[in-house]
């Protein structure tokens, strides 16, 4: 069946390479389901190895002869800029097209355009005030120039989850720096790059600097192998991560991985029990716990355990699951079928480890349709169990007691991950002693918190490198040295 529900896109069986919208070399197709409904509401062109190989032809050849690179980066900014007014003006499509692919709250959906003009915004206004070169002097006492150029072409692969901002953030840097990009769609959630390829096209910015077309993942290979892709920028789970950092190792490509979490929040014994639980149900319900940086290891006092267990699990149970596009709704479907059943694994995992299950874990008795899964709150977790090292992805919250402070930092940081955490106390010199002390890219005080204006990402196998602010352009530049017996007007 067809979902009633508008896609918005307007060349959804074709890709944008080259400035233009292309036919694709064959005729295969994904179909993209409302996960509400679980009806199709768009399908979309799937690329093979002779679309990835002209996307890489257009990229390379706007990067290595057309005029993007060679414009100074203020003129760059002024394209950011043009794409940002774009942006602006695609709230109401891009708030339905959330939604439908990947369950989130329309409420909170609607506003996300606003967010992804923001970053192109803020990259644009790094090409009038970033130190693109810098004045030194060198040992021997001659001038010297420190230079920071555009990495070249980028392969930049996009997560189903929260698809425009994460492509805003990497596009906006890599462009911003000088290099053309190949977005490569989600099959799951392609509506977004399909808008930047009509905004980009809009706008006439020049040829093969934006390119977009959507592949599964044998064919997005072909992006991550071939020597004319200088560095990939991929956002996804951590074993994707591990072959793509394989991959690029072999080859000496830059790469960036903003890759999965299993972030603990550690409650102090100072800070109020309720008002922690209320805090964590707050957050827990956004994007149906499909952020890579949810808060999912509660970390607790033994002494305090069961009060939290108790109050978390009564405010996870007065949360209103239900159609993202109904403004009573509080949290809504996970993103696809497959998903759901990740997650009711999970949640038999935790059953059968021996936690006790203190809320939900099992699918809302009043929606007999779509991919809905109840706020869940395992209690008494041993963090040796796989609910407390796996990665879920959804609205499952383990509760982890510690005998003491130190237990608990030292149960925070035993984990493969490190992106997100959180500390609850009101003290704040507490709060930043036990935050350096958690491995961890974020730490948010009282409550979940992250900052892409600053920087994200993660230690140990969440990732490599950082995306947003000033951290996240560093990784499309690369630096040069010059040293001159007599100095250039630029070096004086």
């Amino acid at each position: 069946m067809t979902s009633p529900r508008p896609s918005h896109v307007q060349h959804p069986r074709q890709f944008f390479i080259g400035g233009e919208w292309v036919e694709p070399s064959a005729a295969s197709i994904f179909d993209v389901v409302d996960s509400t409904t679980e009806e199709v509401f768009l399908t979309i062109a799937e690329a093979q190895a002779p679309d990835i190989e002209r996307a890489i032809a257009a990229a390379r050849a706007a990067f290595d002869t057309g005029p993007w690179p060679r414009m100074s980066p203020a003129e760059r900014g002024v394209w950011l800029n043009k794409i940002a007014d774009a942006w602006e003006l695609r709230g109401e499509q891009l708030g339905d097209t959330w939604a439908l692919e990947s369950g989130v709250l329309r409420s909170m959906s609607i506003h996300s355009a606003k967010g992804v003009a923001s970053a192109f915004r803020y990259y644009a206004g790094l090409g009038e005030n970033y130190a693109w070169t810098e004045k030194h002097t060198s040992g021997m006492g001659q001038p010297a120039l420190l230079v920071r150029e555009p990495v070249g072409v980028v392969a930049a692969i996009i997560p189903w989850n929260a698809p425009h901002s994460l492509m805003a953030y990497k596009v906006a840097a890599a462009l911003i720096a000088g290099c053309t990009v190949i977005i490569k769609a989600s099959p799951e959630a392609p509506a977004s790059p399909y808008f930047m390829a009509e905004i980009c096209a809009g706008i006439g910015l020049p040829a093969g600097v934006v390119n977009v077309l959507t592949a599964e993942r044998a064919v997005s290979e072909l992006l991550v192998r071939d020597p004319r892709v200088d560095k990939v920028s991929f956002t996804g789970s951590t074993a994707a991560g591990r072959k793509i950092a394989a991959i690029c190792g072999e080859r000496i490509a830059r790469v960036t991985l903003e890759l999965g979490g299993k972030s603990p929040a550690v409650i102090l014994d100072d800070y109020n029990v309720a008002k922690a639980a209320e805090s964590i149900a707050r957050a827990a319900p956004i994007m149906t716990g499909q952020v890579c940086a949810s808060l999912t290891r509660i970390i607790v006092s033994d002494k305090r355990h069961d009060d939290f267990v108790d109050a978390l699990s009564a405010a996870f149970e007065k949360i209103n699951v239900g159609d993202p596009f109904d403004a009573a709704s509080q949290m809504g479907p996970l993103a696809m079928e497959r998903q759901r059943d990740r997650v009711e694994h999970y949640i038999a995992q935790g059953k059968a480890s021996g936690a006790r299950l203190a809320s939900g874990g099992g699918r809302p008795a009043h929606l007999n349709r779509g991919y809905f899964i109840e706020p869940t709150v395992f209690a008494g977790v041993d963090n040796n169990s796989i609910i407390a090292r796996e990665e879920i992805f959804g609205p499952v919250v383990s509760v982890i007691p510690a005998s003491s402070e130190e237990h608990a930092i030292e149960i925070a940081n035993d984990s493969i991950f490190g992106l997100n955490s959180s500390v609850f106390t009101n003290d704040p010199e507490r709060a930043y002693a036990v935050g350096r002390q958690l491995r961890a890219g974020t730490v948010g005080i009282n409550g979940f918190k992250s900052d892409f204006n600053i920087a994200f990402g993660g230690f140990k196998q969440s990732g490599i490198g950082r995306e947003g602010g000033v951290e996240g352009l560093h990784p499309y530049l690369e630096t040069k040295t010059m040293i001159f017996e007599t100095a250039p007007k630029a070096a004086q």
